[in-house]
């Protein structure tokens, strides 16, 4: 009797056993303490650096010390964070500094030649320019989307174009669920895509000021198919980011893109109408239940009350907008939306600093187990 409840005893023992470490597998977060990063911003002078420094503050990023780097141009600046006053540095500085996280919006040379010395030095460099995207070698990553392929491992991590963003966002769940077929894209982008340059040209022409010109056209009442450099095929690298990228993010190459980019006078907020033909049939309730239910999507979708997405309503938003969603009659299994985001946020500084919450959360980067 007593053998009997003894081994009665270990069998209850041993599955509560494996009943808390199953709940404690499952908490773990819980018990993983965060230690605070140092994190250098490295173009923190300039637009989406600017944006940079204003995420980071409102999504609170756990940071113990803050370099905030330039060109040796721009060293010695001020630039006030969370009411504190920092000075900029160099990049060799903050190289010599081993930060645990870089955040870079410096443009592709600055990123080609530096990225690979900060990784040196043990820090993770998530890069905003196109240097590093289309790199075999390099994760090209949206959170929401495929931040499950990063690994500690990942020393340089690109983040995507702007308009490449907002796009992957609204086609993931609906790839997942139909199965492209091929897409066809039309941007409308803002001057603030361009930079400081032609945010300032568009200012001038609206005021009836001369001044320096960041388009070979005037912007104000005029939308220029233009946006960066021409290529053989006559596309511009812009309309080829869009057609390379979703493939790498999506990890899929079934699928076939055409692009055409517009440069048009709207300050800020990239907008895109996107033709979507799938595989597989779809109900536009489902679909439009697809895009609500995804994290960082936003259903602007009434006709009745005239409620569409649009760059004004996206303005310092981080979501991405999808709305004016309907089937293109033309043809079987193929869809028509509308999809709007701010360029310098989702499309830029917070994808880039979210994916810098992804590496903290998921013990990627700087943590510590108490």
């Amino acid at each position: 009797m007593n053998l009997i409840l003894t081994k009665t005893h270990l069998f209850v023992n041993f599955h509560l056993f494996l009943w808390v470490c199953h709940v404690f597998l499952q908490n773990l977060h819980q018990y993983i303490k965060y230690k605070k990063m140092k994190v250098a911003v490295v173009g923190a002078t300039g637009m989406v650096g600017n944006v940079m420094l204003q995420v980071l503050a409102e999504r609170n990023f756990p940071i113990t010390e803050l370099l905030l780097v330039a060109s040796e141009r721009s060293k010695g600046k001020q630039i006030t964070y969370k009411g504190k006053t920092y000075t900029v540095i160099g990049l060799q500085d903050a190289v010599d500094a081993k930060p645990d996280i870089a955040l870079f919006s410096a443009g592709g040379t600055t990123s080609e030649a530096w990225a690979p010395k900060f990784a040196e030095v043990g820090c993770t460099v998530v890069d905003n320019s196109s240097a590093w995207r289309m790199d075999p070698s390099k994760k090209l990553v949206v959170p929401e989307i495929n931040g499950n392929v990063l690994t500690k491992e990942d020393k340089i991590i690109a983040n995507p174009n702007c308009s490449t963003i907002q796009l992957v966002m609204a086609l993931a769940p609906l790839h997942k669920k139909y199965k492209m077929k091929r897409v066809v894209i039309s941007t409308y982008q803002s001057v603030s895509g361009t930079g400081v340059k032609a945010v300032e040209q568009l200012e001038n022409e609206t005021k009836g000021v001369k001044g320096e010109m960041a388009y070979h056209y005037p912007i104000n009442r005029n939308a220029i198919p233009h946006c960066d450099d021409f290529l053989d095929n006559g596309y511009t690298k812009e309309e080829m980011k869009l057609v390379k990228e979703p493939k790498k993010i999506l990890g899929d190459d079934s699928f076939s893109v055409t692009a055409t980019a517009v440069r048009i006078p709207t300050a800020g907020g990239h907008s895109e109408a996107v033709n979507v033909q799938f595989e597989n049939d779809f109900d536009l309730g489902e679909v439009r239940k697809l895009l609500a239910e995804t994290p960082g999507v936003v259903v602007q979708d009434n006709l009745d009350t005239n409620t569409y997405p649009m760059p004004i309503y996206a303005h310092n938003k981080d979501e991405v907008f999808v709305g004016r969603i309907r089937r293109d009659e033309s043809q079987p299994n193929t869809l028509n939306m509308w999809i709007v985001a701010d360029n310098l946020r989702k499309g830029a500084a917070t994808n880039t600093i979210q994916i810098g919450e992804y590496l903290i959360e998921n013990a990627l980067v700087g943590t510590e187990v108490v």
